[in-house]
């Protein structure tokens, strides 16, 4: 017996037009802790190239560096990180690969000497939290 696999609700052409709009940086979440690690006085460099993993902010006299992860492409556990329905066979391997690579990722950083926090997109609701969150994780400005 075999599983009933949806089909994509989207032309090929609708596909590829959602998928092109999907940014890697300067993402709403993004933006969001950006803005709140300012309006705290913090100052910061934007994905610094010659970190694994490029993380979105970097804290370098600190050596700290904030990943701010969407919870569909990073498979959080939690409502927005759910698969699709359709195309598994697409999606699982490539969300797979995201959550090995970000792993990785991280592990490098630490090997190197730095702190890391990874921001998740579902936890940006709470700005107080996240205002702890993030001057525990930074320190003292």
């Amino acid at each position: 017996m075999s599983a009933h696999i949806p089909m994509d609700t989207r032309t090929p052409q609708q596909r590829r037009r959602i998928m092109q709009a999907v940014k890697s940086r300067d993402t709403k979440p993004e933006m969001i802790v950006r803005r709140c690690l300012h309006a705290m006085g913090y100052r910061y460099r934007l994905h610094c190239k010659d970190l694994p993993g490029r993380p979105d902010i970097v804290f370098g006299s600190r050596r700290k560096a904030i990943f701010v992860h969407g919870c569909f492409w990073h498979r959080h556990d939690c409502a927005k990180g759910r698969l699709p329905k359709s195309r598994l066979n697409y999606w699982k391997p490539k969300l797979d690969e995201n959550v090995i690579r970000d792993k990785t990722r991280l592990e490098e950083l630490d090997d190197l000497g730095w702190q890391t926090l990874v921001i998740w997109q579902c936890e940006l609701d709470d700005m107080e939290a996240l205002a702890a969150r993030l001057q525990d994780f930074v320190g003292e400005r």
